[in-house]
Formats: C-alpha cells, sequence, structure tokens
C-alpha cells in the first residue's frame, strides 16, 4: 500500500515540475476538461458528453454491465481514431493517462495505447489526486509574499514584470484569471478560465518557484472578474506584508489611457456604466461625452474618483500588520522596480504566514 502512495505521489509531484516534459492526456468528457484539467493535458474523450450521460444513466438506472455494454457499443467504432490522435501527442514519448478516479477510463485508454506499440501509465488516482494536491498547494502557508499595492494606474502589473526581469519571483494573477480586476478588466482580455482551473494555474505558477525566497504579487481583491480567489491563498495574502506605492495622478491617468486606448469605445463606455452607481449619474454622464469626444485622460481622471475611494477602502481594511507606503515623483517603472527591490532586502520578511 506504502509503495502504491508513494508512485502516485512521485508522479503527481512530476506533474507540477517546470521540468516535466511527459505528453498529458485526458481522456474525461469535453465538459469535465472544460470545467478544468491538469494543466498541459490534451483532451482525448472516450465518450463525448451525450454518450457519457447516455452510458450514466443506463449505470444507474438499470445495471453496470448495461452500462458497459452500450460503453463498448459506443467505443469500438472510434478506437483508431483514439491511438492516431494519441500518437500524434505522444510520439516516442511516454505519456501519462488519467480520468476523474484513475480507473475503467483512463485504465482502459492506456491499455489501448500500449496494444498500440505507444508508451503510457495511468497517474494513480487520476484527476480528483491532482486537485487535492492544486488544494494543498494553494493552502500551504509556506510561500512567503510581499504584496504590491497601490490605487488604479500605479503600473503594479508592469511593475511585477520589471521584478522578474530583475530575477525575482512574482505570482501575476491578473495574467492567469485573463482580467485586470476591475469593470475595464476584461476589456481587451480571452475569456476567463474556469474558477477550478485558474486555481490549477495557480498551483502549477507557484509550485516552480523556490518557496525559501519571496514572492511579489500584486494586490487584488477577491474577486478578479468572476473569479474568486481560493480562500486558503486569500488568507496568506492578506496575511503578508504590503508595500503600497503611490505615484501622481497625472501619471496615472496617462497609463491608463495607455493600457485601454486602443480599446472600443463601446466596451469603454459598458465599463463605466457598470460603475454607474458609485461613480454618480452627472459623472457617468460626463465621461461618457469624454469618450465620445476622444478625450481618454478626461474619462480616466473621471475613474479614478471612483476607483481612487476604493482603493484607499480596501486600503483601511487590510488585515497585514506590515503595511509600507513608498512614494514617487516619476513614473519610470525601471527605477522603481529597482527601488523596491532594494527596500524588500532591508526588511525583515518571515517566511510562511505572518
Amino acid at each position: 500500500m506504502r509503495e502504491i502512495e508513494h508512485k502516485k505521489m512521485d508522479i503527481l509531484n512530476s506533474i507540477f515540475s517546470i521540468e516535466n516534459s511527459d505528453p498529458l492526456i485526458d481522456v474525461r468528457s469535453p465538459a469535465e476538461f472544460a470545467k478544468g484539467h491538469i494543466v498541459g493535458a490534451t483532451n482525448i474523450p472516450l465518450l463525448n458528453n451525450e454518450e457519457r450521460a447516455e452510458v450514466g444513466t443506463l449505470y444507474k438506472q438499470v445495471d453496470p454491465l448495461t452500462a458497459f455494454d452500450k460503453g463498448l457499443e459506443i467505443v469500438g467504432p472510434k478506437m483508431a481514431n483514439y491511438v492516431k490522435e494519441a500518437r500524434k501527442i505522444i510520439g516516442e514519448k511516454e505519456g501519462a493517462v488519467y480520468c476523474w478516479r484513475g480507473g475503467k477510463r483512463s485504465g482502459s485508454m492506456s491499455w489501448l495505447m500500449n496494444m498500440a506499440g505507444l508508451k503510457t501509465n495511468t497517474i494513480p488516482g487520476g484527476y480528483k489526486a491532482y486537485r487535492k494536491k492544486v488544494n494543498e498547494i494553494l493552502s500551504s502557508n509556506s510561500f512567503t509574499f510581499l504584496v504590491l499595492g497601490g490605487k488604479t494606474g500605479s503600473g503594479k502589473t508592469l511593475l511585477l514584470h520589471k521584478l522578474k526581469e530583475s530575477g525575482e519571483q512574482i505570482i501575476d494573477l491578473e495574467s492567469l484569471a485573463n482580467h485586470k480586476g476591475s469593470a475595464f478588466g476584461w476589456i481587451g482580455e480571452k475569456d476567463q478560465p474556469s474558477v477550478e482551473h485558474f486555481e490549477n494555474l495557480l498551483a502549477h505558477s507557484l509550485a516552480d518557484l523556490d518557496r525559501d525566497k519571496v514572492i511579489w504579487i500584486e494586490n487584488e481583491s477577491r474577486m478578479i472578474g468572476r473569479i474568486p480567489i481560493h480562500q486558503g491563498f486569500w488568507n496568506s495574502l492578506k496575511a503578508s506584508p504590503l508595500i503600497n506605492i503611490e505615484i501622481p495622478s497625472a501619471y496615472r491617468v496617462k497609463h491608463l489611457t495607455q493600457i485601454y486606448g486602443s480599446n472600443d469605445i463601446t466596451d469603454l463606455k459598458l465599463g463605466f456604466k457598470k460603475i454607474e452607481r458609485r461613480l454618480g449619474g452627472l459623472n457617468l454622464k460626463l465621461a461618457l461625452e469624454a469618450l465620445e469626444q476622444n478625450d481618454l485622460s478626461k474619462a480616466a481622471e473621471l475613474a479614478l474618483l471612483y476607483y481612487d475611494k476604493s482603493y484607499t477602502n480596501q486600503l483601511e481594511k487590510n488585515e497585514t500588520d506590515q503595511i509600507y507606503r513608498l512614494k514617487f515623483e516619476h513614473d519610470s517603472f525601471d527605477k522603481i522596480a529597482k527601488e523596491l527591490i532594494t527596500f524588500k532586502n532591508k526588511i525583515q520578511i518571515v517566511d510562511g504566514v505572518r
């Protein structure tokens, strides 16, 4: 039993390794795959959504043998295509096949692929075991976070990547979520992943980092678009030291116009309408007029009336007992990044949750 458990963990740990290049094949239905899958996996569904529902219904309402016979009837004509697709993915490498629990679906597909001359193993415990590992990573308090805060337009995301260029470790939550974290955050972005798959992406990003070193991360609300941040991970962030940067409003307005200036005016109007209640009817009217006149700076100034107040309230409710405020009179993000690193090296940061 212990050997099985060790094998299970070895395979799962290798999946989270940045050096892992083993092809991963998910044989669950397309709907299951879309909800969430192992990062980097390719879907070769044993049954499509409708077929899985039909077989599942027979299993519950008739008996397992009838369900098995129906499944075999469906799968039989597709076997050659399964192998053809698997060859494209696996080639001469050794692949890993998984389903929900690492049972019949992945076992039968792995057997078929091996019979066809490919090299595959199944992942013990399947996607369920993988999700357990994801939750363990996100609930861990062994990461050392340094949270980067600042009002809207302060260039926090840009600064994160400047820090990365300088050799620092970062997590870019907004990039993983395909959302910039505001009422305008969806503009110019791809569709957001499911909540489950966002967690998978985040766990993989964390697993690649050195837990003995600081990880920079942006100060976010609990919701990034429609995605709530995992509770255990959120608890760690809220207890971590926060460096709050301040740059003049004029620079923040300039930065916002650079980010959103090339977007469709219709999308920008929709973003303003989402914050109408707190922005106020008059300010909304002025913002929409500014957009019609292509005065993006004026529109950005009006947006900041809402976002500055919102961020100030959020900062006052922050639970950490370590908040550092750094003020800059310029918007040279290269210089700010260097100063942030210097400041990081001066302050005392304790491993894990403080």
